[in-house]
């Protein structure tokens, strides 16, 4: 029996074991697949991949814009996916923290199979392992939820893009959120040609509302069929071309047929096969393993930290949440892993992401700024021949924090990372303002947003000068 036992090698889980193992404690991880988890072997690593490749097709058409004559890009998706396989070894050996797990003495039980309490200190794997602990920590992770109508069973989810041979001539995308929005935009750049499904008003229902606004443009200006509260489905039916999806809205009954449908409404939490019972371990009303603020479930010797736990489904809230959750189990020192600065971003085209509160959610509790800096007007997008979109600050006007930042655009995820920065060590937007950004750079849209802020904030009643930024 070891000291600690962590389920799952996804961020959450690799994180975790490390603590655990600097820590002192002998610890086992143990996976029923790769090391890595989805993050490295069915997330982000390999859909970052194809959205790479999406915007490598996207940029050799300006290649004639810059005097270089080449032809019309061709996509082999045989060759793609071999690369996507080369960059996830890669990821899982390399990048995935395998290394520093392996230095700090973690035991690493991988292809195991689905494990289960056999008790509520033993665990039974599918491989026929049996694994004892004093303290389990749980990060088995999510699994993309399925439509539950007639014919659910023909949509696809992102994962089956790789047993693909080739991108689909045409694709139905339910379910508009981040994975949504960037499944429609890579294959839409491969050719695909794209209707985009949301039940909800707008698309990215959790950005600023300005930031599904630009996006739905650009993705209907790069030629996506974008449907906006389309409706209630009724049931999904097969073709000899495809699927075909017949759905309800304001009374009537429309249709929609495509080579391939796929879904992507959200995640639920990986824990059918843990029989989670037999530790005594409880759910939550979403089927989500319920937590406290230091990651530990209803079970005294049991944590839980990641995507199975159903808060932010994002790899580097998941390595905080090991974190804790591994720290707390050890030393019960009362660590969380909440953290108000948590910003997030897709790598659709064109790129979002934000951080802090939208405009919406500021407005509720605060006097705010509110300042918008274009890309078209700031020098890199002009030189890089991608102006399109903006960043938008909201900014507090009583002590002058930044409250919020939402960015549309080329590099919308690094910008929005200064963002975070900036916001977390409590600087004014007059001193992000007056900080001297490197130029030509995307981060300067931030600068010049800041800049228009702190204009009109200091402005008012004194003849400030305003911040000169290029």
């Amino acid at each position: 029996m070891t000291d600690v036992l962590v389920v799952g090698a996804g961020p959450a889980g690799v994180a975790a074991a490390i603590r655990a193992a600097e820590l002192g404690a002998r610890t086992t991880l143990a996976t029923s697949g790769e090391f890595g988890g989805m993050a490295a072997n069915d997330g982000p690593a390999p859909v970052r991949t194809l959205a790479h490749a999406a915007r490598l097709m996207r940029e050799a058409h300006q290649l004639a814009d810059y005097g270089i004559t080449v032809g019309p890009p061709q996509l082999d998706y045989g060759t793609l996916l071999r690369r996507v396989a080369d960059v996830v070894s890669d990821v899982r050996e390399s990048a995935a923290l395998r290394p520093q797990a392996e230095t700090a003495g973690v035991s690493i039980r991988e292809r195991l199979g689905p494990l289960r309490f056999a008790e509520p200190h033993l665990m039974d794997s599918a491989a026929g392992e049996r694994l004892g602990a004093d303290r389990i920590i749980l990060c088995t992770g999510g699994a993309n939820r399925r439509l539950s109508v007639p014919g659910g069973e023909l949509v696809a989810s992102h994962s089956d893009a790789w047993s693909l041979t080739a991108p689909p001539r045409s694709m139905l995308v339910i379910g508009a959120g981040a994975t949504g929005a960037q499944i429609a935009s890579v294959f839409n750049a491969f050719g695909t040609r794209v209707q985009l499904f949301q039940a909800a008003p707008r698309i990215i229902p959790t950005e600023d509302a300005d930031v599904s606004a630009a996006v739905a443009a650009a993705f209907r200006a790069a030629g996506i069929v974008v449907h906006e509260d389309f409706g209630q489905i009724e049931r999904f039916e097969a073709t000899p071309q495809g699927v075909r999806m017949i759905y309800a809205r304001d009374g009537g009954q429309l249709a929609a047929e495509a080579e391939l449908a796929v879904g992507a409404i959200g995640w639920t939490a990986d824990t059918a096969a843990l029989n989670l019972a037999a530790a005594g371990v409880e759910t939550d009303a979403r089927g989500f393993i319920a937590v406290d603020a230091l990651q530990r479930t209803s079970a005294a010797h049991i944590w839980a930290a990641g995507d199975v736990t159903g808060g932010l489904m994002l790899a580097p809230q998941a390595l905080q949440a090991g974190f804790a959750a591994a720290t707390n189990a050890v030393t019960n020192a009362g660590v969380s892993a909440g953290h108000a600065i948590s910003p997030i971003g897709s790598f659709t085209d064109p790129e979002y992401a934000q951080v802090g509160l939208s405009e919406a959610a500021a407005r509720v509790a605060h006097a705010v700024e509110i300042a918008v800096a274009r890309f078209d007007a700031t020098t890199r997008g002009i030189v890089d021949g991608r102006t399109t979109g903006f960043c938008k600050l909201v900014v507090d006007r009583a002590d002058h924090r930044v409250l919020g930042c939402h960015v549309v655009g080329d590099r919308a995820v690094d910008v929005a990372q200064i963002a975070a920065v900036a916001m977390a060590g409590e600087l004014t937007v007059d001193t992000l303002a007056r900080l001297p950004f490197s130029f030509p750079t995307y981060a300067g849209v931030l600068a010049r947003a800041a800049a228009a802020a702190a204009y009109r904030l200091n402005a008012e009643g004194r003849g400030a000068a305003q911040p000169l930024v290029a």
